[in-house]
């Protein structure tokens, strides 16, 4: 089973983004150099992260910029009407080629609110179901409307849809645009595998991660669908061992201590301080006892499986369990096979990141790409070159064995 490899692509970058003086002052030109970067090293996709843009804008505006690079653009269902929203993704779609994914994003409570979404955690999904299915249709061409508990659209005159003036395009993706997205509860799960193309999750050890997967794939089989799974992780790849966790230890005392202590708190239960918090897992609970001498453990003692790494990253400092901001850590093959064992465990795709963005999507690329069986749909520059070489070796061979 082959992997697609995506990067991220968001505005705060630097060599360590999570404190203010590792954090550059970048603009649309440096969201572009990114993209552009991914592009042309064969990334599949890239994530539009978190930041104060807005991802439909940055995507729609990178278009000329990439020619083959796919933009995975979190949206919350309601923020636009599903039909301004399909008619959007038409356009996208024309101009870039097909190039667009969607992370389908359910927030929570407050976060929607703030968008004009109120229903409550159970009510969300039933919301977002009747949305994305509003979407996909108006996505498809259907213009019979769509008549639903939350959604009411008001059918389109056949001959108005396909008017030059006011018109639709035709979809480019003949399924309709990939819907990617996670969801844990069990409203979660029920919402997902009766939506989802690609099932998302933050990274675990493979074998737990796995066993997630394993669960959802089960509760799509009893409606007689199958999903993909794909994985969130920040990297640190070189082309050693010793340089790779030299690299970690340096982010690692980079980071303030006020910084842990934050983060750590964020993860707590309800009631819970970082004081009296115990953990019974006894990693934990040392790297706890650490933080609250007034000192930050080293980067060995935060890996919680062979080159998965619970160290300070701009998406959190996961001292507590993985999270969005586990890493990968070691040296090429060590990565590469650690990969293999994820993929082993049911996962195909991954969103990775590391910073500076442009920098570390340079040795992702170049030192791990090589290593992997990738499918992404066409040719890789690094697998190109590889193959090159490889077919130069034979033919001197060859030539060496005739004399």
């Amino acid at each position: 089973m082959a992997v697609k490899i995506l990067w991220y692509l968001t505005t705060p970058d630097g060599p360590y983004p999570w404190e203010a003086e590792g954090r550059w002052n970048t603009d649309f030109d440096h969201l572009k150099q990114i993209a552009v970067t991914a592009d042309r090293l064969g990334y599949y996709g890239s994530l539009l992260g978190s930041s104060p843009n807005e991802s439909l804008a940055v995507s729609a505006a990178l278009i000329d910029a990439t020619k083959r690079l796919r933009f995975l653009v979190a949206q919350h269902p309601g923020e636009v009407s599903p039909a301004i929203l399909a008619k959007w993704a038409l356009t996208f779609d024309k101009f870039s080629d097909g190039r667009l994914l969607f992370n389908v994003v359910n927030g929570n409570d407050a976060g929607l609110a703030t968008v004009g979404v109120h229903y409550p955690h159970d009510e969300r999904y039933d919301f977002s179901l009747e949305y994305w299915r509003a979407f996909k249709g108006y996505y498809a061409g259907e213009t019979e409307g769509y008549d639903g508990r939350y959604v009411k659209l008001t059918p389109r005159h056949a001959a108005a849809a396909n008017h030059p003036l006011g018109g639709w395009h035709q979809p480019v993706q003949p399924a309709g645009i990939p819907l990617w997205g996670a969801g844990t509860s069990g409203p979660g799960v029920a919402h997902s595998v009766q939506l989802l193309d690609v099932y998302l999750s933050f990274a675990n050890t493979p074998p737990k991660l796995g066993e997630k997967f394993a669960k959802v794939a089960a509760e799509a089989a009893k409606i007689g669908r199958t999903l993909t799974y794909g994985t969130r992780l920040q990297i640190i790849v070189r082309e050693t061992e010793e340089e790779a966790w030299e690299h970690a230890e340096r982010l690692l005392q980079r980071t303030s201590l006020q910084t842990a202590r934050q983060s750590i708190e964020r993860q707590l239960p309800p009631g819970e301080t970082l004081e009296t918090y115990v953990s019974a897992d006894p990693q934990i609970q040392r790297n706890l006892d650490t933080i609250r001498a007034g000192r930050l453990p080293k980067a060995r003692d935060l890996e919680i499986y062979p080159n998965v790494w619970l160290g300070p990253s701009l998406f959190g400092f996961n001292i507590l369990g993985p999270a969005a901001g586990t890493y990968l850590v070691g040296s090429a093959a060590q990565v590469a096979e650690r990969i293999r064992e994820y993929e082993a465990h049911g996962t195909s795709a991954f969103i990775l990141s590391g910073f500076p963005l442009i920098e570390e999507a340079h040795r992702v690329a170049d030192l791990l790409f090589p290593l992997l069986d990738i499918d992404h749909g066409y040719e890789l520059p690094q697998l190109a070159v590889k193959a090159k070489t490889l077919a130069d070796d034979q033919s001197r061979d060859s030539k060496s064995l005739a004399a």
